[in-house]
Order: C-alpha cells, then sequence, then structure tokens
C-alpha cells in the first residue's frame, strides 16, 4: 500500500502547488506549461518507452485528442482551485470514475450491477452537493464577482472521465506498446501547451514569468509520480484492483479535504460537507459492491 499512499501524497501535492502559487503571485496559467517538459523527461529517463516512428496507421484521434485534453483540463483544474477549492476540485477529479463506467453501460454492451447504478447516483448527488458555492464566496479577492465559477469542477468531473476513456482505449490499441503511446501523448500535450503560452504571450501580451518554470518543473514531477505510483500500486497488487482503486479515491478526497480546510482554511458549506461524504460512501459502493 506504500505506493498508494506516495501516488496519494503525489496528487494532493498538485494541488497544493498550483494554490501556492496563485498566493505568491506565480502566473498560474503559465506554469501548467512547465509541468510537460518535466513529464516527458521523466517519461523517457524512468519508463524508458520505445521512440517509434509516428506512421499513419497509429490511433491518431486518441492520441491528438489526449494531447489536447490534458492541458485543456488542467487549467480546468487550476481555475477549479483558484475559484473553488482544493476540496472541490480533488471530490470533481475522484468522482469522475463515473463517466467511463456510465460510457460502459450505455455505448459499450457491458453490464452493469444494480449496485453500481446506486454507488453512481450517490456519485452523482456527491457532485451536486460538493460544487454548491458558499453564500460567503460570492466574490474573490480581487472583489470581482465570481458566478457560476461552478462550471469549473464540472468541467474537471466531465473531462477527467473522458480522459480516462480515451486512455483505456489506447491501451488496448494494439499497435504500439502503452509506454510508447504515453510518450507520443505527452509530446502532443506539450505541443498544445506552448501554443497556449503563445495565446498568453502574445494574444493576451503577458509577461514571461520566470518563477512559473520552476514551479511548473516541481509540478510536473509530482504530477509524474502520481502516474508512476498508481501503476506501481496495480502491479504490486494485481489481484486486488478494488483496494488500490478504493485507497487512492478514498485517501485523495479525505487528504485533499483536510489540507484544503487546515492549510488554506477552506470553508465548506453544509451542502459541500455532504458533498465529500457522499463521495467516499459512492467510491466504497462501487468498489465492493
Amino acid at each position: 500500500m506504500i505506493y498508494v499512499l506516495l501516488s496519494v501524497l503525489c496528487s494532493v501535492t498538485v494541488a497544493v502547488i498550483i494554490k501556492l502559487a496563485k498566493q505568491k503571485g506565480v502566473n498560474y496559467l503559465q506554469l501548467l506549461v512547465w509541468n510537460y517538459p518535466m513529464a516527458l523527461l521523466l517519461t523517457f529517463l524512468v519508463l524508458k518507452p520505445a521512440i517509434i516512428p509516428w506512421q499513419h496507421n497509429l490511433p491518431w484521434h486518441l492520441y491528438l485528442s489526449l494531447g489536447f485534453l490534458l492541458p485543456a483540463i488542467f487549467i480546468c483544474i487550476a481555475m477549479s482551485i483558484r475559484y473553488g477549492g482544493i476540496v472541490k476540485t480533488e471530490v470533481a477529479q475522484r468522482l469522475s470514475l463515473f463517466i467511463p463506467l456510465i460510457a460502459a453501460f450505455l455505448w459499450m454492451g457491458e453490464e452493469i450491477q444494480p449496485t453500481r447504478l446506486i454507488g453512481i447516483s450517490v456519485g452523482i448527488l456527491a457532485i451536486i452537493f460538493s460544487i454548491v458555492w458558499n453564500k460567503n464566496e460570492t466574490r474573490n479577492k480581487g472583489n470581482n464577482p465570481t458566478k457560476n465559477t461552478w462550471i469549473f469542477p464540472l468541467l474537471v468531473f466531465f473531462g477527467m472521465g473522458i480522459i480516462d476513456i480515451l486512455f483505456k482505449q489506447v491501451a488496448q490499441s494494439a499497435e504500439i506498446t502503452y509506454m510508447s503511446s504515453l510518450w507520443i501523448v505527452f509530446v502532443l500535450a506539450l505541443g498544445f501547451a506552448l501554443l497556449f503560452l503563445a495565446y498568453l504571450l502574445l494574444i493576451k501580451k503577458q509577461a514571461l514569468d520566470l518563477k512559473s518554470i520552476t514551479y511548473g518543473l516541481i509540478l510536473g514531477m509530482f504530477n509524474f509520480g502520481n502516474i508512476v505510483f498508481y501503476m506501481k500500486a496495480h502491479r504490486a497488487l494485481p489481484d486486488n484492483p478494488s483496494i488500490v482503486f478504493t485507497g487512492m479515491n478514498i485517501r485523495v478526497i479525505s487528504v485533499g479535504a483536510l489540507v484544503g480546510v487546515l492549510l488554506f482554511r477552506e470553508k465548506l458549506s453544509n451542502s459541500n460537507k455532504i458533498g465529500v461524504f457522499l463521495a467516499l460512501i459512492s467510491v466504497l459502493l462501487i468498489a465492493f459492491l
């Protein structure tokens, strides 16, 4: 279970870095770009993927979709953390697992157990409760209205679910190994991220924030660590995927809630607290019933 714990710590640390960067005045949108060079470097050094020619017969519809969605949803995560906090963002990320479950049931012909339907229903309720903002959270630090900021965790919820579906399709592809596919996806993600950086610098006329490079590279280390330790946890417990699944999601929600409330003084309404509780219950229902 040490790998699960390490994956949880890396996952929560990613959110903490984004939150701290915003508080320190670092351009948190630019720092997301520099996450990908580090992720690429560590993928090459640690996972050692076979670098193959980019041929036309590869599943480019999956690669391009993932290459675009990874930085796009990362931006949504950053916005969600900024306006809604770590707690709500982590709940939205963890409960995104219901998207591939629903997709498998509706479009892939997979039979779904009634107990899982109950778990999904509870999870949907958790999303509804957890993204309800406090009445006190009507303004941000600049005293500007932040109406409709619930859209960011909702985009995280759907976006992460779609990314999960696409990665599973990549894993089932027989053309090349999963590690080689991961390398291609990260290269494309870096390309789209650099286009976003060019937009910020050339169109939005932002100055290049050098501090964002440092924060971004550190962010990339923990983001990569989250992926690697989660993979190692599944390999260490191949006969108990539900333990890995449950341990990861429940601990991320729990640790994220503690960090958000205790470290960053995030205030949760009664609805938000109910949402966190329902999120934990839904994960248990999905895993063990």
